[in-house]
């Protein structure tokens, strides 16, 4: 069985399934994906996460502001403290920095960091980290709030090794998404083949970054079996232990979602 750790089922283009959400869900059940996470990105689009999450028992969801959009509606620690505390809310995020468009002003996307992870701790549930060009101010914002207390996940890591290091070092879960598959991803293989097998995740993002075959078209939680047998025969292992172990790996880090 597999998880899809990471995903955006209220942003998916559903006219090839009929316009239902439910036809995307079975084409994910037929691939043997068990659970799916929906990411929260910003307060305008929480509803729907979290109706995703209400309407499909094996949908759990994630609260926060995506960096890109911090500046332009900021949350309080009480305010996600209270979105966190709807049913079948299991994590916090996505949050963390994004200096690579700049879409929010760097400071506020501090602040904002700051308070999803102290958020996070008061309630105890993971933090879900979107880093990009940002390493040395996220990892120093992790270490410096006590990331430890509440565990989180790198989501679709594009870092170089010593990043994903320093964050294994904090206890942290790196989670690879279908950029794996990419011929020129060779800093994404790298990393994919040397995390721990016991703090691997894989992701969608869907409905973006479309796994080979599929790179270019719309991305579905189905494809998460691509991304999961492509990282198994990199690292040589069988696909079935490879799922299983990913499997594990979510429900140590989401303690919140029953097996």
């Amino acid at each position: 069985m597999l998880i899809d750790s990471h995903c955006h089922l209220n942003m998916l283009d559903l006219k090839p399934f009929d316009g239902d959400l439910a036809n995307v869900i079975k084409a994910a059940e037929k691939e043997a994906v068990e659970k799916i996470l929906c990411i929260g990105t910003n307060q305008e689009d929480l509803p729907a996460v979290l109706s995703c999450a209400q309407r499909f028992e094996n949908v759990f969801a994630t609260v926060g502001m995506h960096p890109s959009d911090s500046e332009q509606n900021q949350l309080t620690v009480e305010e996600i403290i209270d979105f966190a505390n709807q049913p079948k809310v299991v994590g916090i995020g996505e949050t963390g920095l994004d200096y690579h468009y700049d879409q929010s002003d760097r400071e506020i996307q501090r602040e904002s960091f700051r308070k999803h992870i102290q958020a996070a701790i008061e309630v105890d549930l993971p933090v879900i980290i979107h880093s990009r060009a940002a390493q040395k101010d996220t990892l120093q914002i992790l270490k410096e709030e006590g990331i430890e207390k509440c565990g989180a996940v790198l989501h679709c890591f594009t870092e170089e090794w010593d990043m994903a290091k320093t964050a294994l070092d904090m206890g942290l879960y790196i989670s690879i998404s279908g950029i794996v598959t990419f011929k020129n991803a060779h800093q994404v293989k790298d990393v994919a083949s040397r995390v721990p097998m016991d703090r691997l995740l894989v992701e969608t993002d869907a409905p973006f970054l479309s796994p080979v075959p599929y790179r270019g078209k719309p991305n579905y939680p189905a494809y998460v079996r691509d991304v999961a047998v492509y990282i198994a025969a990199m690292r040589g292992i069988a696909f079935e232990e490879f799922a299983e172990q990913t499997t594990n790996n979510f429900y140590n880090l989401f303690k919140k979602v029953p097996k």
